[in-house]
């Protein structure tokens, strides 16, 4: 089997990362940012962090704002438009997956314009010409949108959220600069701390998983049983901070590549159309599910035992794989995420519709045990 590994050209690590930026930017030639940030980044300051960057480098840029979070069609036609008439030649992320996914939905229109309706965009899409250069500057520690060849639009017309995959929209470069999370409220940085573990643990059991993304996501699983409690307790641990910024970026090198499952395919329609927050969904249905797949990937689960430090040397497969599920329930308990969806306002009359479009996302089919629309009914209701 052939297996492909798509990463950025050039990433950079550490807290002051930003400070790299005026570097990369003269290396590519590049003149002009459009920065496609959100309206709180601003008012808050977290965008600042970067801009005074340019500023002191004498850099241009114009600010697009105009970013939701699960962001939509009209968002990115919005931003289409907009960076048209900047005279940009770059498109400067700064934000979690919204403004990130933003700008490779932008870039790739803008350089392949027979996709501006965006919703052709959906699944695999065969655009011809890479994104305009971006250079995305996570302020979260979740989604690795800036390592992955992977967008999520929301089509807000038919209440749905499109995966959209694409080698052509990765970022050029990527800065993963802790300081910007600091001032990440705890029970985002909670949420967004457990999607970067469902990556981690849908990409080690998905069915494309191999050596090389095993490795990384094994890695990622234990550096975030390390480091997320921390982090949301005391947000400005530089240490916990930099841990899982680090930490989801590396489960989104493997995932990018592999590919994800059943959690990633029930959580897109709760935020496509009940608008809950991604990473909310994703954590709450983790256990649930991982329940549910530990037949399909015994050894695996092992994996995931010892990574979480539940492993005990005289634990069987099943034993390890009922600690790796208490593991994950107990630590989204201690960082205040919701059990159930009925505290989301899900009501069980809701569930034949998620499961139908649960069924039909392009992450399910990953999965390593095999699911149709009753089964993913039957997961909603033990989550409910």
């Amino acid at each position: 089997m052939i297996h492909r590994f798509v990463l950025n050209e050039v990433s950079y690590f550490g807290p002051g990362a930003r400070e790299m930026l005026p570097q990369e930017v003269r290396r590519l030639g590049l003149h002009k940012a459009f920065v496609a940030t959100d309206a709180d980044l601003l008012r808050f300051g977290v965008a600042a962090k970067v801009l005074d960057v340019l500023d002191r480098a004498g850099i241009p840029y114009e600010v697009f704002s105009d970013i939701k979070p699960n962001p939509t069609v009209a968002n990115v036609q919005a931003g289409v438009a907009a960076f048209a008439a900047s005279g940009a030649d770059f498109i400067l992320a700064i934000g979690g997956g919204s403004s990130i996914d933003t700008a490779k939905a932008v870039g790739i229109i803008t350089n392949n314009p027979e996709f501006a309706d965006v919703v052709s965009l959906e699944g695999v899409a065969d655009t011809r010409r890479k994104s305009v250069p971006v250079i995305a500057l996570p302020t979260t520690a979740g989604t690795a949108a800036e390592v992955t060849i992977n967008y999520v639009i929301t089509d807000e017309k038919n209440q749905k959220k499109m995966v959209c995959v694409d080698p052509n929209d990765i970022p050029a470069i990527a800065i993963v600069d802790a300081e910007l999370m600091y001032t990440l409220p705890r029970s985002l940085t909670a949420s967004t701390g457990l999607d970067a573990l469902t990556h981690a643990i849908e990409g080690l059991i998905t069915r494309g998983a191999w050596e090389m993304s095993d490795m990384f996501e094994i890695k990622a699983i234990e550096m975030i049983a390390r480091h997320l409690e921390r982090a949301v307790a005391e947000p400005t641990d530089a240490e916990a901070r930099n841990g899982m910024a680090v930490a989801q970026y590396i489960a989104g090198m493997a995932f990018s590549n592999v590919g994800l499952g059943v959690v990633h395919g029930m959580a897109h329609p709760l935020g496509a159309i009940f608008d809950i927050p991604h990473g909310v969904a994703n954590a709450l249905l983790l256990p649930v599910v991982m329940e549910f797949n530990a037949p399909a990937a015994p050894d695996k689960y092992v994996d995931i035992a010892r990574a979480l430090g539940v492993l005990a040397p005289d634990m069987s497969r099943e034993e390890a794989a009922r600690a790796a599920v208490t593991a994950v329930r107990e630590l989204s308990v201690r960082v205040g995420i919701p059990q159930h969806l009925s505290e989301l306002g899900i009501r069980e009359e809701d569930l034949d519709r998620l499961a139908e479009a649960a069924a039909a996302d392009v992450c399910t089919p990953g999965n390593p045990r095999e699911v149709d629309r009753q089964t993913i009914l039957q997961l909603y209701k033990k989550a409910l």
